[in-house]
This record gives structure tokens, sequence and C-alpha cells, in this order.
């Protein structure tokens, strides 16, 4: 969701006078509460939830939509769902991105135009959705807000664990998928060394139990504790305002490693066997381990969702990334301004 906002971006700058409103899956709508450009956020149920609480949905949501008489909409979504909600609309513009598993009739009936994607990351991919309406001017930064309170927050819980708020690395160990995650003794392994280093290192990861397991198991196996009470206990903006103020931000394919890259963070992350080309962070101060680099990576279609395919990484080589982006352990980096 945040790698679509050079989209909103572009468009709230061709379009000053416009309200840009934005649908999306209801647990990713934190991600974008804060962004001034946004008008109005509209909530879709995710695959979990019933058949009969997602038509239901569906049908609130088209109604909601049809009140405000679009004069455009953009889609950027493989999603059926979405599709389905778009052909409701009384909407004349209708673009989407052209997807080559998405070539039904009824799926094309839903738009009045499909532009074939084109860049080698996944922002270009969105931007290119913009074709049509042939716009002069362009933005490729993604935006990731918060408010000043949200980091006032952040701030004071740090200050409750013993950690300088200008001098701290984040870490985000944990992903939806085990084929993302790196080896919890080797993130100790990093840890121990950017402790010894002077930087308090903040564990951060979702709420679910296997994440809290994941950030347990790290903390035990470390030498010098890093602080793990703000796992699975910040909201997107909290997270923001938390990721922002860091000297270094260090994880696996995830949403805080595409935070870090709005906020201009420096990221050290590390990718299995994903796309690491399409879903870089998009950012020019990150250090990227591709575990392709270390060991042949098997074919999407030949993928076990349940290995670990970043174990071949060794903790050294991340160390070393350390090193180079934080430069001089010793440094005091100056804190950065809040949103």
């Amino acid at each position: 969701m945040l790698l679509t906002t050079p989209v909103i971006s572009t468009l709230k700058l061709n379009y000053p006078d416009a309200k840009i409103d934005v649908l999306l899956y209801e647990d990713t709508m934190p991600i974008l509460s804060e962004n001034p450009e946004v008008n109005a956020l509209y909530g879709i149920k995710n695959k979990k939830t019933s058949t009969i609480e997602k038509l239901q949905n569906a049908a609130k949501t088209i109604g909601l939509l049809r009140k405000n008489n679009y004069d455009l909409v953009i889609n950027l979504t493989d999603q059926w769902p979405v599709a389905f909600i778009v052909k409701c609309l009384q909407t004349k513009n209708k673009i989407s991105l052209q997807f080559s598993h998405r070539k039904s009739i009824f799926w094309t009936h839903c738009f009045s135009e499909s532009v074939e994607p084109n860049g080698t990351h996944i922002v270009e991919w969105n931007l290119s959705a913009l074709a049509p309406l042939r716009l002069q001017k362009i933005i490729t930064e993604t935006k990731m807000s918060y408010q000043p309170e949200h980091w006032h927050t952040i701030q004071q819980r740090l200050s409750e664990n013993g950690v300088d708020s200008q001098h701290y690395v984040v870490i985000q160990p944990t992903a939806r998928q085990m084929f993302k995650c790196w080896d919890e003794e080797k993130f100790a392994e990093v840890i121990d060394s950017l402790e010894s280093r002077g930087f308090s290192v903040v564990l951060t990861s979702g709420p679910s139990a296997d994440d809290i397991a994941c950030v347990t198991k790290i903390k035990e196996n470390c030498k010098i504790k890093p602080v793990t009470a703000l796992a699975g206990k910040t909201s997107f903006p909290e997270l923001a305002a938390l990721i922002d103020h860091a000297s270094l931000l260090i994880g696996v394919d995830s949403a805080p490693m595409h935070i870090a890259a709005a906020l201009k963070t420096p990221i050290i992350c590390l990718f299995g066997a994903t796309d690491h080309r399409f879903w870089r962070p998009w950012s020019d101060n990150f250090i990227m381990f591709w575990a392709g680099d270390y060991q042949p990576m098997p074919t999407r279609d030949n993928l076990d969702r349940h290995r670990k395919y970043l174990s071949c990484i060794p903790a050294s080589d991340v160390i070393e990334a350390t090193e180079k982006l934080l430069k001089d352990s010793s440094d005091e980096l100056l804190p950065k301004d809040s949103e």
C-alpha cells in the first residue's frame, strides 16, 4: 500500500483541487491514515473474512462510493473484489494496470482503459497507470506520514526502556511467510555487535504469537539484551516515528523496510526466494543481501514456503554492512525533525 503513494502524490500535484479517496484492505488503512494528500479511506474485508461478510462489505462500499460521483478511477491491484466494485461505479474514466493473468471479458469490461505496466520496480509499475493522463509532473518518492504526538509517545517509551532517542537501531526480524525470515541466532549476533559499539537495539514485529515468539527467541540468544517492549505494540504511524528517528533499520522483506525507505532512514535488507529487484527498498541508501548470491534460489512454482532461504546469509556480512552504513559507531547522529 505504501508503494502506491507516488501515484497519490502525482495526482494531487497535477490536480491540486481534487479530492483523492483510496480503496484498500481494512488492515492496511493505518498506513495511509495520516497522509495529508488522502481525502478519505474506504476499507474492504481481507481474504480471511467469511463470504457473507465480504458481500455485505462490498455492497456497503459500492453504495458509499457511488455517492461520491468520481471523475476518475485508477486501479493498481489484480484483486477480483476491487474489479467488481469498480464495475458498479458510474464513473466514465476507469484506468487499470494490465495484468497478464487478468484478461477475461469480465475483467476487461470493468475498466475503460488498461495500461501495460512499465519499469523494474513496483513503484514504476504503479506510476505506469497514469500514462493515459499524459501528466507533465511526476512524483516518484513514497510518503509515510505521522503526527508529532506519535513521536512523543515513542520517545517516552524509549526513555522508559533506557534507550537514547538519538542513537538506536531498529530491527524488524519477522514477516508473514517463513521463506522471508532469517535465523534468530544470526540476528542475535548482529545485535550483540551493535550493542557492543554503543547502539541500543529496538526489536519490532507484528502482534501475532509467532512474531512475538521470534522476537523473544532472538532476545534470549543475545548477550546484551535488546528492547522488545515495543514489539507488536505500535500502530503504523508510531512505527513510522520510531523508524524515522533511528540511525538504521535492519530487516527482512516486509512493510517496515518500505517505511524506512519513505522516511530516508538507512536500510540493511535481507531477501530470500522473492523478486528482490522488483520489491527492493525504493531508496538510495541501503545495502541489500539476496540469498541467491550465496546459493541457487528456486523458481516461484517450486518455492517451499516453510523454508528459511535466508539462512545461507552469514551474520558477519550483515555486521560488516552495519559498520559501513553507520560509519564510525561512536558518531553522534543528529536527530531528524518530526513530521
